[in-house]
């Protein structure tokens, strides 16, 4: 049974939101290893991860008034987290060769975390953004990014030009992506990234 169990951690956020430092602590050491791995896979630095696992709790702290405790800590803990990675990923988002880096540590984020439950939530999204555009285009980007046939292909099975495919496929890329950006959620960006580009 760990620390947190031991006490209850509705005790615990409880107190914090009242401002009690001790048990901010206590939920402190307990939840601080999983988000630092998790924070590592993705941005392949030790120092990063241990700059942004302080950043996630310091602003956490900041925000204690606002904790409910009847709501998970854990996944608000991982939404501040992505929301710290996400703004990460826009100061270098001109850094062709750490965007790669970071999109390698994404792909292994998926294989090995155990927040698979953000995962399933972004592909929902990701569903529901390719759902909702107009039915030429969904079958167009359908086709062409989840079935990986070429441009070439689904033309001749479309009966329309290649250049037609390659503008349905920007438009429905660039509606999807939008959605997921709106949603600021750091596994829907990577996610999108890696089955979009």
């Amino acid at each position: 049974m760990s620390f947190v169990q031991l006490y209850n951690e509705k005790e615990l956020l409880a107190s914090v939101s009242l401002g009690d430092e001790k048990a901010f602590h206590v939920l402190y050491y307990h939840y601080s290893p999983r988000i630092y791995s998790n924070l590592l896979k993705l941005v392949k630095s030790a120092d990063l991860a241990q700059e942004l696992l302080q950043q996630v709790f310091v602003n956490t702290w900041l925000r204690h008034e606002a904790i409910d405790p009847e709501k998970s800590f854990r996944s608000y803990l991982f939404t501040t987290a992505n929301n710290l990675v996400i703004d990460f990923y826009r100061k270098v988002k001109r850094d062709k060769v750490l965007m790669d880096k970071l999109l390698a540590a994404a792909q292994e984020y998926y294989l090995h975390t155990e927040e698979w439950l953000h995962e399933k939530e972004t592909m929902h999204l990701i569903q529901a953004a390719i759902n909702d555009l107009p039915p030429q285009r969904k079958i167009i980007f359908t086709l062409c990014k989840l079935e990986n046939r070429t441009y070439k292909e689904v033309s001749e099975l479309l009966g329309i030009s290649p250049a037609t495919v390659n503008s349905q496929i920007v438009k429905a890329t660039s509606t999807i992506q939008k959605k997921l950006m709106a949603n600021r959620d750091v596994a829907g960006i990577l996610l999108a990234y890696l089955i979009l580009r």
